[in-house]
């Protein structure tokens, strides 16, 4: 067993430029699926995990060094951080313990114009994901992901998202052509911050 734990990330987490964690990697979680959501927490919409007999979710795992949870709990303060080391399928050569963030199913709430998906945050999302597993493993991201009735933000001219990043035009063209794919409702942003 590793001395150091690690989490499994399925969002914004799987973008390596969104965090200093080591030992990254990419890992599959079984037994779950993903879901936009919000709660009373956040103002916004953003991503959890959702326990789901035979669903598997692409993702990312990486050490939390000496176990200190704290930064990642601050990050994901809205999230419930889960065990989930059994469902985690990997390539390290030992079987760390490894957890999941999940908001809690009764705290969950569908997205609305009130608490929109940010496109901000789906940007860096969909990056992490094309870095990771290329253009097919973006589409099997907004495949697999519910809750796409929540309208979508654009407020890529000013970003809301703490963790934003700088998408090249091709990334963008591809955030774009999926949200079209499924008429998703995309907004204009107001002037207004959004902490999430």
């Amino acid at each position: 067993m590793s001395a150091d734990p690690y989490f499994f990330g399925y969002g914004s987490l799987v973008n390596r430029w969104t965090h200093d964690f080591a030992d990254a990697r990419p890992a599959r979680l079984t037994g779950w699926r993903r879901a936009w959501c919000h709660t009373e927490l956040r103002p916004i919409a953003f991503l959890t995990a959702v326990p789901e007999a035979g669903a598997e979710i692409e993702g990312l795992i990486a050490r939390v060094p000496g176990a200190d949870w704290a930064a990642l709990d601050e990050r994901e303060y809205a999230y419930d951080r889960i065990g989930a080391s059994a469902a985690v399928t990997h390539d390290l050569p030992e079987a760390p313990e490894i957890a999941v963030y999940a908001v809690p199913a009764h705290r969950q709430r569908e997205g609305d114009t009130a608490h929109p998906i940010l496109l901000s945050y789906l940007d860096v999302v969909v990056q992490g994901y094309l870095r990771e597993f290329g253009e097919a493993g973006v589409a099997r991201f907004f495949e697999t992901t519910s809750g796409w009735e929540a309208p979508v933000l654009n407020d890529r001219a000013a970003p809301r998202y703490p963790r934003s990043q700088t998408l090249e035009a091709a990334q963008v063209a591809l955030v774009d052509r999926h949200l079209a794919a499924l008429g998703a409702q995309v907004m204009v942003a107001a002037e207004e911050p959004v902490r999430g």
